[in-house]
Protein backbone atom coordinates (compact mmCIF):
# COMPACT_ATOMS: atom_id res chain seq x y z
CA UNK A 1 0.00 0.00 0.00
CA UNK A 2 1.58 3.42 -1.33
CA UNK A 3 2.13 5.96 1.86
CA UNK A 4 -1.06 8.70 2.09
CA UNK A 5 1.47 11.06 3.20
CA UNK A 6 5.10 12.85 3.22
CA UNK A 7 5.39 10.74 6.29
CA UNK A 8 4.42 7.54 5.18
CA UNK A 9 1.79 6.44 7.86
CA UNK A 10 -0.56 4.82 5.58
CA UNK A 11 -4.43 5.58 5.14
CA UNK A 12 -5.86 3.50 7.01
CA UNK A 13 -3.65 3.72 10.30
CA UNK A 14 -4.22 7.45 10.19
CA UNK A 15 -8.32 7.26 9.63
CA UNK A 16 -8.82 5.42 12.23
CA UNK A 17 -10.98 6.67 14.87
CA UNK A 18 -10.21 6.90 18.46
CA UNK A 19 -12.52 6.10 21.29
CA UNK A 20 -12.85 7.91 24.76
CA UNK A 21 -14.37 5.28 27.03
CA UNK A 22 -15.43 5.35 30.75
CA UNK A 23 -14.99 2.48 33.27
CA UNK A 24 -16.96 1.94 36.22
CA UNK A 25 -14.58 0.44 39.24
CA UNK A 26 -15.48 -2.19 42.03
CA UNK A 27 -15.35 0.56 44.12
CA UNK A 28 -17.11 2.85 42.32
CA UNK A 29 -15.02 4.80 41.05
CA UNK A 30 -15.22 5.79 36.87
CA UNK A 31 -11.82 5.95 35.57
CA UNK A 32 -11.36 7.22 31.78
CA UNK A 33 -9.27 6.59 28.78
CA UNK A 34 -8.74 6.27 25.19
CA UNK A 35 -8.04 3.62 22.65
CA UNK A 36 -8.22 3.19 19.01
CA UNK A 37 -9.99 -0.62 20.22
CA UNK A 38 -12.23 -0.15 23.34
CA UNK A 39 -13.14 -4.24 24.01
CA UNK A 40 -9.22 -4.88 23.71
CA UNK A 41 -8.19 -2.18 26.09
CA UNK A 42 -11.38 -3.06 28.79
CA UNK A 43 -10.03 -6.82 28.15
CA UNK A 44 -6.45 -5.10 29.01
CA UNK A 45 -7.91 -3.24 32.12
CA UNK A 46 -9.51 -6.37 33.47
CA UNK A 47 -6.98 -8.55 33.13
CA UNK A 48 -4.84 -5.83 35.89
CA UNK A 49 -2.37 -4.81 32.71
CA UNK A 50 -3.80 -2.04 32.16
CA UNK A 51 -3.28 1.62 33.34
CA UNK A 52 -1.79 1.90 36.82
CA UNK A 53 -5.25 3.32 38.35
CA UNK A 54 -7.17 -0.01 37.40
CA UNK A 55 -4.80 -2.38 38.53
CA UNK A 56 -5.38 -0.74 41.99
CA UNK A 57 -9.25 -0.08 41.41
CA UNK A 58 -10.48 -3.57 38.86
CA UNK A 59 -13.30 -2.68 36.82
CA UNK A 60 -16.53 -3.47 37.19
CA UNK A 61 -18.31 -2.73 33.91
CA UNK A 62 -17.41 -0.22 30.67
CA UNK A 63 -19.91 2.23 31.66
CA UNK A 64 -19.65 3.81 27.98
CA UNK A 65 -17.65 5.00 24.81
CA UNK A 66 -17.39 8.00 22.08
CA UNK A 67 -16.24 7.90 18.76
CA UNK A 68 -13.66 10.95 17.69
CA UNK A 69 -11.98 11.15 14.64
CA UNK A 70 -8.35 11.26 16.19
CA UNK A 71 -6.36 10.91 18.68
CA UNK A 72 -6.15 14.69 19.55
CA UNK A 73 -10.06 15.30 19.80
CA UNK A 74 -10.67 11.64 22.05
CA UNK A 75 -7.45 14.04 24.33
CA UNK A 76 -9.54 16.70 24.46
CA UNK A 77 -12.57 14.75 25.19
CA UNK A 78 -10.62 12.94 27.59
CA UNK A 79 -9.74 16.22 29.36
CA UNK A 80 -12.95 17.44 29.83
CA UNK A 81 -14.25 14.08 31.43
CA UNK A 82 -11.71 13.95 33.78
CA UNK A 83 -12.45 17.23 34.91
CA UNK A 84 -16.18 16.15 35.97
CA UNK A 85 -17.32 14.89 39.28
CA UNK A 86 -17.98 11.16 39.56
CA UNK A 87 -21.46 12.18 39.50
CA UNK A 88 -21.37 14.18 36.43
CA UNK A 89 -18.97 11.39 34.77
CA UNK A 90 -21.81 9.26 34.93
CA UNK A 91 -24.43 11.39 33.73
CA UNK A 92 -22.09 11.95 30.68
CA UNK A 93 -22.06 8.09 30.41
CA UNK A 94 -25.67 7.68 30.33
CA UNK A 95 -25.95 10.48 27.98
CA UNK A 96 -23.82 8.30 25.43
CA UNK A 97 -25.97 5.36 26.33
CA UNK A 98 -28.99 6.86 25.36
CA UNK A 99 -27.52 8.06 22.46
CA UNK A 100 -26.14 5.08 21.08
CA UNK A 101 -29.53 3.30 22.28
CA UNK A 102 -31.62 5.91 19.62
CA UNK A 103 -28.96 5.62 16.82
CA UNK A 104 -27.64 9.60 17.42
CA UNK A 105 -24.07 10.25 16.61
CA UNK A 106 -24.02 13.57 18.27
Amino acid sequence: MAPSSSHGISGSVRDKSWFLYLIECLDGSIYTGITVDVAARFAVHRAGKGARYTRSHPPRCLLASEAYPDRAAAARAEYRVKCLSAAGKRRYAELLRARSESGETA
